[in-house]
């Protein structure tokens, strides 16, 4: 079997774009990538008609060879824009495989460890930034079965908080955790934004609430930052979304300051190379939970992945809440069931694009609702906006 050519098409949402990497084969087999893009929609779209050589002409089932190709026979250091390139490819590949096999994708990727993956919601707080507004809302995450919820309390904030913006973060933590109880762990969002002495006193005021675990406390990367919150906390903490490729969790492994990784698999180079991480944390007793902001084809892959992995701790979803209508993209959405995704069964991704329905949504036809709608418009400066664009 041999690829014979490929086209992207890209779904527009209010804060970040789904890129979709369809890939023909001259057996008539077609699969299916997606990656999230944060501000390089375009400069991944065109790396991909310029490397093509690396994936069309080329048998999918060679994975190992693609990901030699895409990061080690071009010139340049591979980073963001590359891996995420490579995901695209490689996920529908590995949707090819999966549907020239007759097998849904984590058959092939080592089996099934788990009956049903648990999640857990993020994109739910698209309300103003009081505590009676956050408590309603974290009461329709429970209503709809989740047990655990994610969100960003903060505000502005560079290094460390204004006093007045410190403490109303830790009212909007108060009230989440006033609602999830024991009924469901709350996990705290802080976007790489504070300096350690920050992120340790947030980090001591909220340790009695149920904490799954507080997320990017310091800036990705910065280790020494990161083992000072380590060692004045006994939160676990969670960190991992923005490293790109395999190499740049190397130095994450010996320092005991991760207690969750949080690889994507479209910015780690797709699905096998994500497995590689995981295994990796596992051999240093660190549990996974995949990043993941993605629509229909990218949370159905984090969701094979999860399937197959024994250290796997919970996947993130968002589209129950934020941006409902990426699960329009096509058939055969992984709904979550009672807080769990269910074990899907179909070859390959088992997903078949609606094509129209995602040129009928492009990038930009959704700003105008969010300047008119105050809610999304939060949640867009909430989530991206005072992380400072950083992608």
């Amino acid at each position: 079997m041999k690829t014979t050519s490929f086209k992207t098409l890209v779904l527009g949402t209010p804060w970040r774009n789904l890129t979709y990497c369809i890939i023909e084969t001259d057996e008539g087999i077609t699969g299916i990538g997606e990656a999230r893009v944060l501000g390089k929609t375009h400069t991944v779209t065109q790396y991909l008609k310029d490397v093509e050589r690396h994936f069309i002409g080329h048998d999918p089932f060679d994975i190992e060879a693609l990901y030699r190709r895409m990061t080690l026979e071009d010139f340049g250091k591979p980073g963001e824009v590359v891996y995420t390139g490579l995901a695209l490819v490689e996920l529908a590949f590995w949707d090819i495989i999966g549907k020239s096999c007759n097998q849904p994708v984590y058959k092939l990727l080592g089996g099934q460890v788990k009956d049903k993956v648990q999640a857990y919601a993020n994109g739910w707080y698209t309300v103003e930034r009081s505590p009676e507004q956050y408590a309603t809302a974290a009461e329709k995450v429970l209503d709809k079965g989740y047990k655990a919820m994610k969100f960003d309390p903060f505000g502005n904030g560079d290094l460390e908080l204004e006093r007045p913006e410190f403490y109303r973060s830790l009212d909007l933590i108060e009230a989440v955790a006033s609602v999830a109880g024991t009924q469901a762990q709350i996990m705290i969002e802080m976007h790489g934004r504070f300096a350690p002495l920050q992120a340790r006193e947030i980090a001591r005021f909220i340790e009695k609430y149920n904490i799954g675990w507080i997320e990017e406390p310091v800036r990705p990367g910065d280790i020494p930052a990161l083992k000072s919150v380590r060692q004045h906390t006994s939160l676990p903490i969670a960190t991992g979304e923005r490293l790109y490729g395999a190499p740049e969790f190397r130095e994450l492994w010996n320092t005991q300051s991760v207690d969750v990784l949080q690889p994507d698999i479209t910015q780690s180079g797709g699905i096998l190379e994500t497995k590689k991480i995981a295994s990796t944390a596992e051999s240093y007793s660190i549990m996974v939970a995949p990043h993941n902001v993605g629509g229909i084809v990218s949370t159905m892959a984090a969701l094979h992945l999860c399937l197959t992995l024994r250290n796997v701790k919970i996947l993130e979803h968002f589209n129950d809440f934020a941006d409902p209508h990426v699960k329009k993209a096509g058939s055969g959405y992984p709904e979550v069931v009672d807080g769990y995704f269910p074990v899907p069964d179909k070859p390959g991704w088992g997903i078949e694009l609606d094509e129209d329905f995602i040129l009928s949504n492009p990038p930009g036809m959704t700003s105008s609702k969010v300047m008119s709608d105050p809610g999304l418009n939060m949640f867009v400066n909430s989530e991206w906006a005072q992380r400072g664009q950083k992608k």
